[in-house]
């Protein structure tokens, strides 16, 4: 992938042999070219001008990479955008209802050159249609590496891979300055947190409560960003052995395991138990829950719940979690 920044004098090779070309400061992508995303090679003829983000975080990264104003719609907004691109991100046309993924017809109504995406449940037939089928109309796509197939657990999932998005994307928008920029700023973050970690001779057991369906209870297992921030900060995910990324599991599973710490996915979504404080209160009424140490004594830790996904926020979670933890010693 280019690595070039603004002010560079090198002519680096991108991934598929085409190179990019710099001006003074201004580093420019060459088209056409082919990118292997998600197993499948996607060509990329021009710089989009119309693009459609099937969900609120992918436009809020394409927004990071100043491409905001080339988003032509967006779907399945799930919260309040964060105060610095509010006034941005409330300029994009919504093409479904809070909370809804867009669908097919909806999406093609905005005549739409490039599709992007962070969930595989989002590009189907039944929803905004395959990756195949915008392929044969001659609209590119790019689906997140995180999520390739809907829950599966994604061998190497980490930070890199999301800095790795960002300089895709800035290829694929024509700002590769941008894309390599996010990346560095957003690395920082991450490694300024890891240097503030308290070291324990035992590590703490957590467990990523995520939502609940029907009752049960649903959590991070491996292969996500929440595993890989266990990991980075020295803490042991209970849910580590599940066989996806976000599990369902159940409250005897969860007071057996029993965490010394909550970790609480803050969703707005408008469903049951969505929010940190619905979460807790269930915690604390459930008859199993209840008894555990972490429970009784407030051992909970807040995060967006959109943190815990891929997105712009995901690298905050990093020092909130890292802080979230010494402060409760």
């Amino acid at each position: 992938m280019l690595l070039a920044v603004a002010g560079c004098t090198a002519d680096p090779a991108s991934d598929d042999g085409k190179r990019a070309t710099t001006t003074g400061t201004r580093t420019t992508t060459s088209y056409p070219f082919t990118l292997k995303n998600c197993g499948t090679d996607v060509t990329y003829k021009a710089a989009p001008q119309k693009v459609v983000t099937l969900n609120q975080t992918a436009a809020e990264i394409l927004i990071h990479l100043g491409a905001g104003d080339r988003i032509a719609g967006s779907g399945y907004e799930i919260e309040k955008p964060p105060a610095a691109i509010a006034a941005q991100y409330g300029k994009i046309p919504l093409l479904s209802a809070p909370g809804q993924e867009i669908k097919h017809e909806k999406l093609l109504e905005a005549q739409p050159d490039f599709v992007y995406g962070s969930f595989a449940s989002m590009f189907t037939a039944e929803q905004s249609g395959d990756r195949k089928q915008l392929h044969d109309l001659g609209v590119p796509t790019y689906l997140t590496e995180f999520d390739c197939s809907f829950h599966k657990s994604v061998a190497g999932a980490d930070f890199d891979m999301l800095y790795e998005e960002y300089r895709r994307l800035g290829k694929i928008m024509n700002v590769p300055a941008a894309g390599e920029k996010l990346a560095t700023e957003q690395q920082a973050v991450v490694q300024k947190a890891l240097g503030t970690v308290k070291k324990r001779d035992t590590p703490l057991k957590v467990m990523w409560f995520y939502s609940t369906y029907e009752g049960t209870p649903w959590a991070a297992g491996p292969g996500g960003l929440p595993q890989h921030i266990s990991e980075l900060v020295g803490v042991e995910n209970i849910f580590a052995d599940a066989k996806t990324k976000w599990a369902e599991v159940s409250w005897d599973e969860v007071a057996a395991r029993n965490p010394d710490v909550i970790i609480l996915a803050d969703l707005t979504r408008g469903e049951p138990n969505d929010t940190a404080k619905e979460k807790i209160a269930l915690l604390k009424k459930d008859p199993l829950t209840s008894k555990l140490a972490a429970v009784k004594g407030d051992r909970f830790i807040s995060i967006p719940g959109s943190h815990m996904d891929p997105s712009y926020g995901s690298a905050s979670v990093v020092p909130a979690l890292v802080d979230g933890l010494n402060r409760l010693g």
